[in-house]
């Protein structure tokens, strides 16, 4: 269910997973790192208990950040480092969190450059370049 190219699912699976949590309901793996993550960006609690903001659109010209999309860079940054692909990108996170000794402001920092090789690559019609990306990061050193 992460990878989705549904947005009404994907931003579905965010407000059940939190509204479960707000239950005391168990919950799954998944769930869990959902609910961690909403958990470091209490901004968005008002908007992910609204069911109204599955269908809404966050878009640069209304001046608005798209909070789902920020969320799912942090899901995907925290896989890519988990699974270490590109490989060093564990150890380069590392040796971030050694320099700021502020994990969720090295994950800003890191998904900046990952939705941007990922805009680039939408743009541009192709696969996004691991390796560009990797030396990027390893620039924030």
């Amino acid at each position: 269910m992460l990878f989705t190219q549904d947005r009404k699912r994907m931003r579905q699976m965010f407000y059940n997973a939190w509204m479960k949590h707000r239950q005391n309901a168990e919950l799954e793996p998944m769930e869990k790192q959902v609910v961690s993550l909403l958990e470091d960006h209490p901004e968005y609690h008002a908007l992910i208990e609204n069911p109204d903001a599955i269908d809404s659109d966050y878009t640069p010209e209304h001046g608005t950040l798209n909070p789902f999309l920020h969320l799912s860079l942090h899901l995907a940054l925290r896989e890519q480092v988990g699974t270490d692909r590109p490989k060093g990108i564990a150890s380069v996170t590392r040796s971030l969190l050694l320099k700021h000794q502020d994990g969720h402001e090295v994950e800003h920092l890191m998904i900046d450059c990952l939705g941007e090789f990922l805009w680039d690559a939408q743009r541009q019609g192709r696969a996004p370049d691991e390796m560009a990306y990797l030396e990027k990061l390893r620039m924030l050193l």
